[in-house]
């Protein structure tokens, strides 16, 4: 049961699908609500699995650096204060872990790339590897081979391949890898590897415990698996219209799409108080 008389101090928003549309960019409407949001005291997060790189762009849009904002990347494995660039939490994979997360990704068959600097590293390009490129505007690079070039710890690794193909791997690895690593999927055709414990969901509540707010003052929005910690974690999960039934089911509120202003809706109902439509 929703409440919209509760005030509510952090919106924290997923980025591909859910705060952006289709072609990557912010509606008028939902801008707005958000902008709205800031003046009246209300932090905006943005929790993406991207590399912080690709999530900056969004954040100067939104100027979460005037408002002192957070944005958490790599799936939360980094926390930066928008304001400040100060990282205040990081996580990594050692390059150990990666080379044996390659081996698994050629006895599995499908791609895989990490990043070291603003790069994408990978052994392979593929369509996948290219679709990651395109999102946060990172340039692919193409090595001759992957466990020669990752020789230092990366935050994350990305297995890539067909849906149906991904499905089945995701079962096995989250299996193979319990208590190793966190694996997740972030997109149909993306599988996200970090430090096992490191989720969207953790370090929202990381941060939240670091500025004194509450888990039932924030709102928390996404479409994918990979936002279900955080969904469940805050006081309002809402699912996005577009999101799988799964994620919906386990949502305290399901919203429109990204397409027809599902963040904005929530935004204007829940803490501006406006009636929606």
């Amino acid at each position: 049961m929703t409440d919209i008389n509760k005030e509510y101090k952090m919106i924290v928003l997923d980025l591909d699908d859910t705060l952006l549309r289709d072609d990557h960019t912010i509606s008028s409407r939902t801008k707005e609500a958000l902008m709205q949001a800031q003046k009246n005291g209300v932090k905006v997060v943005l929790a993406s699995g991207r590399p912080t790189y690709g999530m900056v762009p969004i954040a100067n849009e939104l100027k979460l650096a005037d408002y002192g904002s957070f944005i958490l990347s790599f799936n939360g494995a980094k926390i930066i204060n928008s304001k400040t660039n100060e990282e205040m939490y990081s996580s990594t994979l050692s390059p150990e872990q990666l080379h044996e997360l390659y081996h698994v990704s050629q006895r599995e068959n499908v791609g895989i790339h990490t990043y070291m600097e603003n790069d994408i590293v990978t052994e392979a390009n593929n369509e996948y590897t290219m679709i990651e490129g395109e999102i946060t505007g990172m340039p692919v690079i193409e090595v001759e081979r992957f466990v020669d070039a990752v020789d230092e710890p990366c935050v994350k690794a990305l297995m890539v391949g067909h849906p149906d193909r991904l499905v089945e791997v995701e079962k096995k690895l989250q299996e193979e890898f319990r208590g190793q690593l966190s694996v997740m999927r972030s997109k149909p055709y993306f599988l996200e590897f970090t430090e096992d414990g490191v989720t969207k969901g953790a370090s929202l509540h990381s941060l939240i415990t670091k500025l004194g707010i509450k888990q039932e003052e924030v709102i928390a929005m996404g479409d994918s698996y990979n936002d279900q910690t955080m969904i469940e974690f805050a006081g309002l999960g809402v699912a996005m219209g577009n999101a799988p039934d799964d994620i919906k089911e386990i949502a305290d509120y399901v919203t429109d799409t990204n397409m027809n202003d599902g963040v904005a809706k929530v935004v204007e109902e829940f803490v501006l108080n406006k009636v929606t439509k």
